[in-house]
């Protein structure tokens, strides 16, 4: 009985020694198959949330502004304001021009500049001193299909602005309401509009307030793109032997923008004290005659011509063309790439880019 009794216990003792085991192995499985669901979720967490990051990236610089080709978060439909600036040396510093997306510079009388700067991406707190139409600069506004600011006319712009060419605001009509007069310089180079009251003359006018019209502009995707061309850092361009009105512009590597100074000043925003700082400088050959006794001038800014594009720190050999009313910088028979950001525009009479432009790397 005694080794019956041992044999029993023994078998009992195994049988729950195996149970055990058994166990044991279970609870192993278990957790074995429970550790990896638990990584496999925290991975899949993360894989959900890396592509709503970078769609957020993605879809906060989602639209690109028309005339800079800068991608912003806010679709910005905004109408172009075009307005004739002072460039006399008595008007300098100007109010407004840092914040141009383009200034267009052309020759008025007595090789005189006059700039042309229009506002969509922003539209300055002050914009002056505010100058006189000469029928080139409607014809442009037009064009750009831009509502044009100006303080007085020459007889073919009047005549233009009467017929409502195009939707304007001008100081001779509200000199003293709409338009100021600065008491710390003298006539002609003292007047000044607000873009409070640019839109305020929109609204008093019943001119349109959105865009209509989207240059044909096109733009680099990455400022390496844009390197292809002879080394040019220091640009001259000439208007006239006058020392007022020949632009230096220099490159700065690490904004990959110019500077600009005239006759050794550099050109400073009077409103808000920044530099003007540009992506791109456009020297655009036109054809120019002289109309009266007074030296007025007729521009061409229909038939195009040669023309040469600075852009990260190089130059190159482009042509231009009027697409749409719009004056595009054109290569291989297509539009020209830009750099995203601002851009000066200079409109010099035919073959004078071989005498008015020079550039040194």
């Amino acid at each position: 009985m005694m080794k019956g009794n041992m044999r029993g216990w023994l078998l009992g003792m195994a049988i729950l020694l195996l149970l055990l085991s058994a166990c044991s192995k279970d609870e192993k499985v278990g957790a074995e198959e429970k550790e990896p669901d638990a990584t496999e979720s925290e991975e899949v967490e993360e894989t959900a949330e890396e592509p709503e990051e970078e769609e957020d990236s993605k879809g906060s610089l989602h639209f690109q502004a028309p005339f800079t080709g800068v991608l912003t978060k806010d679709e910005n439909w905004a109408r172009p304001v075009l307005a004739t600036i002072n460039n006399h040396p008595a008007a300098r510093p100007q109010s407004g021009i840092s914040q141009a997306d383009i200034v267009y510079e052309f020759l008025a009388e007595g090789n005189m500049t006059r700039l042309l700067a229009l506002f969509q991406s922003e539209l300055p707190e002050t914009v002056g001193p505010i100058r006189s139409a000469r029928d080139y600069f409607v014809y442009l506004a037009k064009g750009l299909d831009a509502f044009y600011v100006a303080h007085g006319y020459s007889p073919d712009a009047q005549k233009l602005l009467a017929n409502r060419y195009v939707e304007h605001v001008n100081g001779m009509q509200y000199d003293g309401t709409l338009f100021k007069r600065s008491s710390d310089r003298k006539a002609p180079h003292n007047s000044y509009i607000s873009g409070d009251n640019i839109k305020a003359a929109m609204e008093k006018t019943k001119s349109s307030t959105e865009i209509d019209k989207i240059p044909e502009f096109s733009f680099h995707d990455s400022i390496e793109d844009a390197r292809v061309g002879d080394i040019a850092t220091m640009i001259d361009v000439r208007f006239s032997s006058d020392k007022n009105f020949i632009s230096t512009f220099s490159y700065d590597p690490e904004s990959a923008t110019y500077d600009r100074m005239v006759n050794g000043i550099k050109t400073i925003d009077k409103s808000n004290d920044m530099p003007v700082a540009v992506s791109n400088i456009l020297v655009l050959e036109a054809p120019h005659r002289t109309i009266d006794s007074v030296g007025r001038l007729a521009i061409d800014i229909e038939s195009g011509g040669k023309a040469i594009l600075f852009q990260a720190g190089i130059a190159k050999e482009v042509e231009w063309k009027n697409i749409d009313g719009f004056m595009v910088p054109v290569e291989n028979g297509a539009p020209a790439n830009l750099v995203p950001g601002k851009t000066w525009i200079h409109i010099i009479p035919t073959s004078g880019i071989s005498k008015s432009v020079t550039y040194t790397p």
